[in-house]
């Protein structure tokens, strides 16, 4: 792959994309993104950070990848994205996004599908389809709407403004915002963090979010019902509850087993 990184750093995965000068979202690109995301799969990481090199994470879509399309071939293009953004979102570890300068359109789409974004101070997002006629269509407004409201989410794809991440913060968007100059630090310290943390665990919360986010709190709880007493056979658990008892909070180390 030459747009896109993927490397390991013991049990995270670090995902670059890195496509000079914007990192602007284009067919090969797209290809690589897939790419790295099926290697993840296959290969699970227990955590995963999606970050970007340059001044920007993107400044959105190379508009040349719409020229031309008719309706069938769109609604094509559309399903395959969206079937990248539902494979992220599947992925059954915490995925991280770090966002810094601009974070526009599919970027900011794709951010939409992992579980914590962070951000710099002077990061901005925006889905400025509408300047060529179209709707966010990766799956934005509505992943914006689950964090948001449908109100908020309207606002932001409608006027097609962009919104600093101190803002984002505040409509429950962005997870947490700090100084620019300590975002990669931070990210890294923070996927870290969870990709040392009870994998199992992790990936149980998620299908119980999901779950919520799909049917509200009776699936939740059917799926906490039927899986969640499942964690009590993990090494992680038996272990972490071992140390407790044993020398107190704070001491259990975990495998993802």
């Amino acid at each position: 792959m030459e747009l896109v990184e993927l490397r390991r750093e013991g049990p995270l995965a670090i995902l670059t994309i890195d496509s000079p000068p914007l990192n602007l979202f284009e067919a090969n690109l797209i290809g690589e993104l897939k790419q790295a995301i099926e290697e993840v799969q296959a290969n699970p990481p227990r955590a995963l950070l999606i970050r970007a090199e340059g001044r920007v994470v993107s400044g959105g879509v190379n508009v040349e990848e719409f020229r031309g399309l008719t309706p069938a071939q769109g609604s094509a293009l559309w399903s395959d994205l969206l079937g990248m953004i539902d494979r992220i979102e599947a992925l059954p570890f915490p995925v991280i996004f770090a966002a810094h300068g601009l974070t526009l359109t599919a970027a900011f789409e794709m951010s939409l599908a992992c579980d914590l974004i962070i951000a710099g101070a002077s990061a901005k997002f925006g889905l400025v389809e509408i300047v060529v006629g179209l709707t966010p269509s990766m799956g934005g407004p509505q992943r914006l709407a689950e964090r948001a409201g449908s109100g908020r989410a309207k606002q932001l794809v409608m006027t097609g403004d962009l919104f600093n991440a101190e803002t984002l913060e505040r409509w429950n968007v962005v997870n947490e915002v700090v100084a620019d100059e300590d975002l990669g630090e931070l990210a890294v310290k923070l996927a870290t963090r969870l990709a040392n943390g009870p994998t199992r665990a992790h990936a149980m919360t998620k299908r119980i979010l999901r779950a919520y986010v799909e049917g509200g709190v009776p699936a939740a709880d059917r799926v906490t019902r039927r899986d969640a007493a499942d964690l009590f056979a993990t090494e992680d658990l038996i272990n972490a509850v071992d140390t407790f008892l044993d020398k107190g909070p704070g001491h259990a180390t975990f495998e993802g087993r």
